[in-house]
């Protein structure tokens, strides 16, 4: 199995099981030493830093939960954290498997849902489930020994991976019972078919541990935890044959110290100041999480969203129908339960993977200010219409784009749908607009007609394309209502962008609009196709409407 860090760092991927390279490490002649690790991302910290394994320590997982190390995690909290440290690297990992968490046939399901997850040992001590740390208290009461000895026989008959390893842990010099007692023990968990035995002391020398690996002998390869006799040199331990040194709880201790570290000086000085120069970047954590081969990733799978496309948003009018609603802010910036128009729009559109979003300002201008957009003024907006709004943007139609009023609400499928369509220049028409309610007296509609009317044939998929729009569509004529939101291919806008370098010549752009423009396009031999909806926007043009909003949200 490759894991996720072999591939994010382009390592070549590893043949040998992870369970075959632990049984490689205890067996060999020479000294290892494995890294406590406690979930996913001190797990992969373990491996950059180069150990050949991780101890999932009980005591870390156990704290990092926020509980004592008493079983107070459950097997299967602990085997949700195991899943995460085991994809998340390449490197074996020994389980403290506490007691077995029951008898022998609790003991046969731990090992095999530690298989599943790629897990390539157990360490198991001779004390009483639920167990209690050894490091409190004085003597703890010992399990019996024919009984430990079933769990480690059942464990070895229950595992599918013959290279999988089950660690008896030893605590009978930990909890005072002398050394015959720990070789006795020791011998008994050997023949039942463990494949190393952990001999555990909280003494401060290493007497009691070297002498038992004296008298051993090296009958089975010895695993040891020198967390009490930290200042003993690793030579000593090669000089007594001793297989694997575990450094059982180091990284969350000192995770420790260091969280409360910094929380005490941002919490005294309310500021970030002085911690930030000595912390790691978001930069290394992306890093150590995999964010480059996520990215490459999507690259890879994900479909194209035309995250090219960019966005401009006509915004510059008031909105006179709101009343006093748009004394002081433009109708793009009305609240509509709970967030301005305009910013719900531009969200939808970024969600859409259109991300270069630009707003034609002109009413109460300041009022639109999002810092995920960039604008453009129309200081004439009072006397002008919406194309002299968009020539203010002229400059940004030298690419696919969208164009919009600032003053719609739509469905999100309408614009992933629109950015599918095909076409130079694309437009959204409401095939159902005589069933939209109107509330204004006397409000303007951009009625379109087209060279063929909406088919609920869902086989038709032959394009529809704009014969006319706005003022010279009678209602008797009309195909649809266009509703404001319209694409252009980088052809398309170049088509729109000349189209209104010549109605700026000849003195058409300041009270021209959209509508004015597609016929003129029309006229020019260009095709403009149509995209039908049915219903499920609103424009907002007063306080009905906001109502109405409801429906559509």
């Amino acid at each position: 199995m490759t894991s996720n860090l072999a591939l994010v760092e382009g390592r070549a991927p590893v043949t040998m099981s992870k369970a075959a390279r632990f049984r490689e490490m205890l067996t060999q002649s020479s000294l290892d030493f494995i890294m406590e690790a406690h979930n996913g991302l001190s797990a992969r910290v373990v491996e950059e830093t180069g150990f050949s394994g991780i101890w999932a320590s009980g005591l870390s997982m156990s704290a990092a939960l926020g509980v004592r190390d008493n079983n107070e995690a459950s097997w299967t909290q602990v085997m949700e954290v195991l899943e995460f440290m085991s994809d998340a690297t390449s490197i074996p990992i020994l389980v403290d498997g506490d007691t077995g968490y029951g008898n022998f046939n609790n003991m046969r399901r731990l090992v095999k849902k530690l298989e599943q997850r790629d897990i390539a040992a157990v360490c198991i001590e001779d004390k009483l489930f639920p167990k209690t740390n050894s490091f409190l208290g004085s003597a703890q009461p010992l399990a019996d020994i024919d009984e430990f000895c079933g769990k480690i026989k059942e464990g070895k008959d229950s595992q599918r991976d013959d290279n999988f390893s089950i660690i008896a842990r030893v605590e009978a010099l930990i909890s005072g019972w002398g050394m015959d007692e720990a070789l006795r023990r020791a011998e008994a968990y050997h023949r039942a078919g463990a494949d190393a035995i952990l001999i555990h002391s909280k003494v401060s020398d290493p007497g009691e541990i070297l002498g038992f690996a004296k008298e051993w002998g090296n009958r089975a390869p010895v695993v040891i935890v020198p967390t009490m006799y930290y200042a003993t040199p690793a030579q000593q331990f090669r000089d007594h044959d001793i297989s694997l040194i575990i450094w059982a709880n180091h990284n969350m201790r000192v995770a420790i110290q260091a969280m409360r570290d910094v929380s005490r000086e941002i919490f005294e000085s309310e500021s970030l100041l002085g911690v930030e120069e000595r912390i790691s970047s978001v930069k290394e954590v992306f890093e150590l999480t995999g964010n480059a081969e996520l990215a490459e990733a999507e690259a890879r799978y994900l479909p194209s969203r035309d995250a090219g496309y960019k966005s401009i948003v006509l915004a510059a009018s008031r909105g006179a129908g709101l009343g006093s609603l748009t004394d002081d802010i433009p109708k793009c910036m009305i609240d509509v339960r709970g967030q301005p128009l305009l910013r719900r729009q531009i969200s939808m559109l970024n969600d859409a993977g259109v991300q270069d979003v630009t707003v034609v300002r002109g009413y109460k201008k300041d009022a639109i200010d999002f810092p995920s957009i960039g604008v453009r003024d129309n200081d004439d907006f009072a006397e002008t219409k919406e194309l002299q709004s968009l020539a203010c943007a002229r400059d940004l139609l030298n690419g696919s784009c969208l164009v919009s009023y600032g003053d719609i609400l739509f469905r999100p499928y309408m614009l992933d749908a629109l950015l599918r369509a095909e076409g130079d220049i694309v437009i959204v028409a409401d095939a159902l607009w005589q069933d939209r309610e109107q509330s204004s007296e006397g409000l303007v509609r951009d009625l379109v007609s087209c060279d063929r009317a909406f088919s609920t044939d869902f086989l038709d998929d032959d394009p529809v394309h704009l014969t006319g729009a706005g003022a010279s569509v009678s209602p008797e004529d009309a195909s649809g209502e266009w509703i404001g939101l319209l694409k252009l291919s980088e052809a398309g806008a170049a088509l729109v962008g000349a189209e209104l370098d010549a109605m700026a010549a000849d003195g058409s752009l300041a009270n021209g609009e959209i509508p004015d423009l597609l016929n003129r396009l029309i006229a020019g031999g260009h095709k403009v196709q149509v995209q039908y909806i049915t219903g499920q926007w609103l424009d907002i043009d007063d306080v009905l409407d906001l109502a109405r909003a409801r429906n559509i949200l």
